[in-house]
């Protein structure tokens, strides 16, 4: 526990009103989004980087773990102050600071939520593209932090690709400036990327500069049903190879399509196997004829129906839909786990036949969805806890998943970053001696090891 002296600092520094202690209150920012849970000693709401460098400070004096926080939306365990210490919320930094159009950059706080930030951006006839599935109350300074998502990544790419500068306190209390505002820079290293991605262990970000795209003029949707999943991930490749580049291009198994079937806006067959839902948008008549392509392609595919959103509400119902799949995914168990690989473009009919195989043996269901655009599949583990045998398959089934994904050439993580969760496996992707660089800059970032500790790396 911090001692009661220390609290009192804290909220010198802070403030009285912005320092909790209470039982009840330090219990409301020990998980996020996963099943995991610790308790902190206390959460603090800094209210600028001044006071953010003081607690560092302090912390670093009397080595106790501080954790920033968003608002609590990873799915990888990453805001769990798994060691105690101070959960460092940054809500309070929730100022837009600039929208420049003619820079064509936005200078935001942390605690802007993304959703606020991309409708005033579109106020302005700009775009702001990443869009994960939590975008009307995840935080920008979260979307940074494990470098987020979303459906547009296989046309616009992802938060990284968006990051010109950062303004960070480091564990040590000195606040630095990284990147540029403008679209080019190579002066020194690129501390912006190094940042991107580190899950709060290496400072704490407490002003972003970001790049800004035109809001594109028209977009379409459609939706093609499939009998098998397999079909539909082989349609995938094919609409990739065939030059049509859709913004995005989105999946959901039998399961998941299941869940979320009463808000489609049309009817789908009950014997479909998938779902594809597909964007498009530019210029309109370049639109109209790539859609109407895309149509035309997934119907040769013997996708039926292949229906196109009539209205801007009814692609907007679609979405919606495919948003709320992850939480829906409760009606058919009460727990999951959620992964999220990415396999090369041309595995993915593989890792699909794949994983029903791991499902069949370990007695689990394993429903996927996701970005099957860039080769982000979110792959669920859906269980009861109160029955042993589904309990006690999951870490093997996890197992088998990462190892799968290894042998395809793909990835561990594309959006959720390591965290807690997917630390024990990261030997499976990095070798030692990569392992082993990663520790050292941590070590130089942050020696006393105060920001977020007993993340990304595994427990020795």
């Amino acid at each position: 526990m911090i001692p009661e002296k220390l609290i009192q600092e804290l909220k010198a520094i802070a403030g009285p009103e912005q320092v909790l202690t209470a039982a009840e209150d330090r219990w409301t920012y020990a998980f996020d989004a996963t099943d995991l849970d610790h308790m902190p000693d206390a959460v603090v709401f800094p209210g600028s980087a001044a006071e953010i460098s003081r607690i560092l400070v302090l912390a670093n004096a009397h080595r106790f773990p501080v954790v920033p926080r968003g608002a609590g939306t990873g799915r990888s365990g990453g805001a769990v102050p798994i060691q105690g210490g101070v959960v460092l919320v940054l809500t309070r930094l929730n100022r837009i600071l600039e929208i420049n159009t003619k820079d064509l950059v936005a200078v935001v706080e942390p605690g802007v939520i993304l959703g606020r930030l991309k409708a005033a951006v579109e106020e302005k006839g700009l775009y702001y593209p990443p869009d994960p599935a939590s975008a009307e109350f995840c935080t920008i300074g979260g979307n940074v932090a494990e470098c987020a998502g979303g459906a547009v990544a296989v046309q616009y790419g992802v938060t990284r690709d968006y990051v010109l500068g950062l303004e960070v306190v480091l564990p040590t209390g000195e606040i630095i400036e990284a990147g540029t505002r403008t679209m080019k820079g190579v002066v020194g290293y690129d501390l912006t990327r190094l940042f991107l991605g580190s899950e709060g262990t290496l400072g704490v970000i407490t002003r972003i500069t970001l790049r800004l795209v035109a809001k594109p003029v028209a977009r379409q949707t459609l939706a093609a049903a499939f009998k098998t999943l397999q079909a539909a991930g082989e349609a995938v490749s094919l609409i990739l190879a065939s030059g049509l580049a859709p913004t995005a291009l989105e999946f959901l198994d039998q399961v998941t399509l299941g869940c979320v079937r009463e808000m489609l806006p049309f009817k789908v067959p009950a014997g479909a196997g998938a779902l594809l839902l597909i964007a498009v948008d530019g210029h309109p008549r370049d639109v109209e004829e790539r859609a109407a392509r895309i149509a035309r392609f997934c119907e040769e595919q013997c996708a039926r129906p292949v229906l196109r959103a009539k209205t801007p509400a009814e692609a907007e119902e679609l979405w919606k839909a495919r948003k709320v799949v992850s939480p829906s995914l409760k009606k058919v168990k009460p727990q999951k786990v959620s992964e999220d690989v990415v396999v090369p473009l041309g595995a993915i009919p593989e890792l699909i036949a794949a994983l029903a195989k791991i499902s069949r043996r370990r007695g689990l269901i394993i429903p996927c969805y996701g970005h099957a655009g860039d080769g982000n599949i979110h792959v669920n583990i859906l269980y009861d806890r109160n029955l042993a045998a589904e309990r006690e398959a999951v870490g093997a089934t996890v197992e088998d998943i990462f190892v799968l994904v290894r042998r395809l050439q793909g990835t561990l993580s594309g959006e959720h970053g390591i965290g807690l969760t997917k630390a024990p496996y990261l030997g499976l992707e990095l070798s030692p001696g990569a392992i082993a660089l990663q520790k050292r800059l941590k070590a130089a970032f942050d020696p006393n090891n105060i920001m977020n500790p007993g993340k990304v790396f595994p427990a020795t």
